[in-house]
């Protein structure tokens, strides 16, 4: 773990580069200290452009990012091509474009061929694992060989949901009943991370990385919607570098 951002650790071939941000390094203040960088949770627009700023000098970005107008959908743009911005997953087979998400809490996903020809990122909160964008953002990548890496989400011990969710859920796919335990006062504990891990093996992906962060319960690393409610976003991003 860098000072400000997570490398993935996994088996990216060469040229794919990526990063997860913590919530250090920025200039944003009280609720939203210090890296926020999303732009419609309330905060002073100036700080999150430097913050914007701040990341693409630190990371040594060959654009700025494509940032995505999140729905919880399962709608997968190419981020290179397409104009439209609401979508909750970009994918690009062009070096030097940024694919973006950005989280407080839901789950991001990154994705790259084994070739290193095509990456994407990918926002899957509840709503979009229900409604299959990680199925949808794997087909984009038309049958190739992938790797995946699984970024900082609430964990499986602290995102506790109502019967309505799991339900949504098992109707789907009986399987992904095995991604909840029931409380004890009638609720449920969901874990996204295994829901993933499900929705990606059944589109073929099995080799798949990260895993094990908690936003919710790591304060001084992470934003976490349902711990502050008003609060900044991290980004998970992806690329691949320029042909010299």
């Amino acid at each position: 773990m860098n000072r400000f951002w997570i490398e993935p650790d996994w088996p990216a071939p060469p040229g794919v580069r990526a990063a997860s941000t913590l919530r250090r390094g920025g200039v944003s203040t009280g609720l939203y200290r210090s890296l926020n960088l999303g732009a419609h949770v309330g905060d002073d627009p100036r700080r999150v452009k430097e913050n914007r700023r701040l990341l693409r000098a630190a990371l040594n970005l060959p654009a700025e990012p494509v940032w995505l107008n999140q729905v919880h959908g399962n709608k997968v743009i190419q981020a290179d091509l397409s104009s439209e911005r609401n979508a909750d997953a970009a994918f690009t087979c062009r070096p030097g474009v940024v694919c973006a998400v950005m989280t407080a809490d839901c789950l991001p996903v990154l994705l790259c061929s084994k070739e290193g020809d095509r990456v994407a990122a990918v926002h899957a909160g509840w709503k979009g694992l229900a409604a299959g964008v990680i199925e949808a953002a794997v087909e984009s990548f038309k049958g190739a060989d992938l790797l995946a890496w699984l970024g900082p989400a609430i964990g499986p011990d602290a995102f506790e949901v109502g019967e309505e969710v799991r339900d949504t859920f098992v109707r789907k796919k009986s399987g992904f009943a095995a991604a909840f335990r029931e409380t004890e006062n009638m609720k449920w504990l969901a874990d996204l991370y295994h829901l993933a891990r499900i929705a990606l093996n059944d589109a073929g992906v099995s080799a798949v990385f990260g895993g094990g962060f908690c936003t919710f319960s790591n304060a001084a690393d992470f934003f976490s919607y349902r711990r502050d409610r008003i609060t900044g976003r991290m980004a998970t991003l992806i690329w691949r570098e320029k042909y010299k």
